[in-house]
């Protein structure tokens, strides 16, 4: 992971569902001018840190008028109103991954991104304006439940998630170990729904898998870019170069992201060094790239990756990547698209504020957060077959985008 202070980038949020979308993060500090009053009868710096020239004078009409004549005085919270406050000047901006976080929701935010977490084993996000799954994890009580990604979400325990952001869904559905939490699921552009009920378990990943097909083809599945997965994807590399695999197939589909440096590890492995693997692009469209600073071992094999829906994040950079530097096919369906950074600044109360400062572009310059990552091949999973059991991921002549896959790898 990469440290420079307190600052980690990420290119995905890890939460408790198990994963609450994001794109990267910076971590940061702030002090002095970066406090929020924790007073609870008292306003205090009022004047601390306020910009030039922002007319703020009808959010005091409002806030005396609340202080002087609500009807219940006794229920006014000065710190939940500071706080109420900045959600919605927050919210305001219209972006679902620019959140404000009081102390406690903060601290479970960290707590999440450190890989602490139980929950249903999915990432959700937003796409115009609903709430969706991004992706089940391999093996999760979601994807044991049958969901997938595109599900949008239109109720959590009876509770409508119109107009809910991606952190509070995150709330609601967490819990402890083996309680339940009932989703209202809405598969395709149709109005009909389905009641899914979800038993929450600690959720357990392995970062990265591999096995031999045919004989010669290496078959390699990458669920998360976690901190786990240098060191997996280096012993997997030492056994692939050791054994009698002549061929490879990454399986990037229903991977939500992680570590950008994970990624960015990854696609050395891949690429010549130095290779421009990732744009990060700032509002005032000043950049800066991310290079490979590996040994290549895995460049000279033929090689397919595969990607849908839910490929994601860090996903979408290695795909974007190799795609852009060396051709490489990419089989399956568009990625999510979800290609924004995010800095989390930590304020002295014990909130932050997670808010989106750059996008992600590929080698060529290609917006991931707009276009998402097209497949060059494109071929769909049946979601029907896949209920009756006639689909089986990762296993050939039962996963079409494998099979698809394998016979671009046998004729290069």
């Amino acid at each position: 992971m990469e440290l420079i202070g307190r600052k980690v980038l990420i290119a995905s949020i890890i939460v408790s569902l198990a994963i609450g979308f994001g794109g990267g993060f910076l971590f940061a500090h702030k002090e002095g001018n970066g406090a929020v009053t924790a007073a609870l009868e008292n306003l205090i710096n009022q004047d601390l840190g306020k910009p030039n020239d922002v007319d703020f004078s009808l959010f005091w009409q409002v806030w005396t008028t609340l202080r002087d004549r609500y009807v219940d005085q006794g229920k006014l919270n000065t710190r939940a109103m500071v706080y109420g406050a900045i959600q919605g000047m927050v919210g305001a901006v219209g972006d679902p991954y620019t959140t404000f976080f009081e102390p406690v929701e903060s601290k479970k935010f960290e707590e999440d991104i450190a890989g602490a977490f139980s929950g249903v084993g999915m990432e959700i996000g937003k796409r115009d304006g609903a709430l969706v799954v991004i992706s089940p994890l391999k093996d999760s009580p979601a994807m044991k439940a049958g969901l997938k990604a595109g599900d949008r979400i239109l109720r959590i325990n009876e509770e409508s998630t119109e107009g809910i952001s991606v952190e509070e869904a995150v709330k609601q559905i967490r819990g402890p170990k083996g309680t339940k939490v009932t989703l209202t699921i809405n598969s395709g552009t149709d109005s009909e729904t389905r009641e899914v009920t979800i038993v929450r378990d600690v959720i357990k990943v392995a970062a990265a898998t591999w096995k031999m097909l045919d004989g010669d083809i290496a078959y390699i599945e990458l669920t998360t870019f976690s901190q786990n997965l240098d060191r997996e994807f280096e012993n997997i590399v030492k056994e692939i170069t050791q054994s009698k695999a002549k061929k490879i197939i990454v399986d990037l589909r229903n991977n939500p992201g992680g570590l950008l440096d994970s990624s960015v590890t990854t696609a050395g492995w891949f690429l010549s060094r130095n290779s421009l693997v990732t744009i990060q692009e700032f509002g005032d469209k000043t950049r800066r790239e991310y290079r490979t600073d590996g040994n290549a071992a895995l460049r000279e094999y033929p090689t397919a990756f595969m990607i849908n829906g839910g490929s994601a994040s860090a996903s979408e950079i290695l795909a974007g990547a190799v795609h852009d530097n060396r051709g490489i096919t990419l089989v399956g369906e568009k990625s999510f698209g979800k290609g924004s950074v995010q800095e989390l600044e930590k304020f002295s109360d014990g909130s932050s504020l997670k808010v989106t400062i750059a996008k992600w572009l590929t080698p060529n310059g290609v917006s991931i957060s707009e276009t998402g990552i097209e497949a060059d091949v494109k071929i769909a999973i049946d979601p029907e077959a896949f209920k009756k059991g006639e689909i089986t991921i990762g296993e050939p002549g039962k996963d079409p985008q494998l099979d698809r896959a394998i016979k671009i790898v046998n004729n290069p």
